[in-house]
């Protein structure tokens, strides 16, 4: 039999029992037990009996990680990036190399700029990238707009405006930035849009409010995606439910201590760790928030743009 992966964010939960505490542990089996045993449907598709069949069953940790594992890089001049997820053009339900699983975006990284620090005019071309800020301070400047940089700060670049970032504070700027490619005839925006994720109210409806427990406030639109932000409060799980070809759904806990159930697996997943929902239509994925405190994540949604 083949068992679960070791990883830096993807650890079995039994290496970690001592940490949770086995109360909390047998709360979240049994929520998970119950909705096996009980629920008969999710999405379009019945919760599947068979065994884990490593011939058939997607690998799940090729479909998780976290910067820690990345050798960093520099871009935009000055920015060090650490990439979480990257693209994969082969079988989408095979990854080759852990974190390698994205149709539809480029890439998900983190990415810090030193205090005092800007990054060079840059201009992209066949691409717009959208930052989330985590920590720091700082201003992006594209045209004739300069916006201020502050945690839950969430902004797009647009393709074809040449902007710069500056750090103004004592500590890094550190952000989450995703890279997505312009699908033809897409109009890009003539300036930065950016939200403030403390003037944004919570969201009522749409993937923001579904699935029991989803509770959060809308985000920005991208060129081909949704970002948005998530929060599962203490001892609550979401819906499972799957994701098919189409549709590239990526959670990334920012705050807290997620327990993901990933297919026929569960998986511990740390600030800064992403997965990606494997898009067999077959495979559920939920969170389980098994802490007293809230569980945060930043989320996106792409599409395929192929008619």
């Amino acid at each position: 039999m083949i068992g679960p992966k070791k990883s830096i964010c993807s650890e079995p939960v039994k290496n970690h029992i001592g940490e949770v505490g086995p109360v909390r542990i047998v709360k979240a089996v049994l929520l998970v037990l119950f909705m096996i045993l009980s629920m008969p449907a999710f999405g379009q598709n019945q919760l599947d009996p068979r065994p884990y069949d490593p011939e058939k069953d997607p690998d799940i940790d090729m479909f998780m990680n976290s910067w820690k594992n990345s050798i960093p890089f520099n871009s935009h001049g000055n920015l060090t990036e650490r990439v979480i997820l990257t693209r994969w053009d082969g079988d989408p339900l095979k990854p080759e190399k852990k974190g390698e699983c994205l149709q539809f975006v480029n890439r998900l990284t983190r990415a810090t700029l030193d205090p005092g620090a800007s990054t060079t005019p840059t201009t992209l071309k066949g691409e717009q990238e959208i930052f989330y800020v985590m920590s720091g301070t700082g201003t992006v400047k594209g045209g004739s707009k300069t916006a201020e940089l502050r945690k839950g700060a969430l902004f797009v670049v647009p393709e074809g405006l040449e902007f710069t970032m500056r750090n103004t504070g004592g500590e890094s700027l550190v952000m989450y930035l995703i890279n997505e490619p312009i699908p033809e005839g897409y109009e890009p925006e003539t300036e930065i849009a950016i939200n403030y994720e403390d003037q944004m109210p919570l969201r009522s409806e749409g993937f923001i409010k579904v699935h029991w427990s989803h509770n959060g406030r809308g985000g920005i639109r991208g060129a081909t995606l949704s970002v948005g932000r998530l929060i599962y409060n203490a001892m609550t799980i979401g819906q499972p439910h799957s994701h098919g070809p189409d549709y590239e759904e990526v959670w990334m806990v920012t705050e807290g201590k997620n327990l993901a159930w990933l297919g026929k697996e569960i998986r511990w997943q740390y600030p800064g760790t992403a997965y990606r929902i494997p898009p067999s239509g077959f495979t559920p994925h939920t969170n389980i928030n098994t802490t007293e405190e809230p569980l945060r994540f930043l989320i996106y949604i792409a599409q395929s743009q192929e008619k």
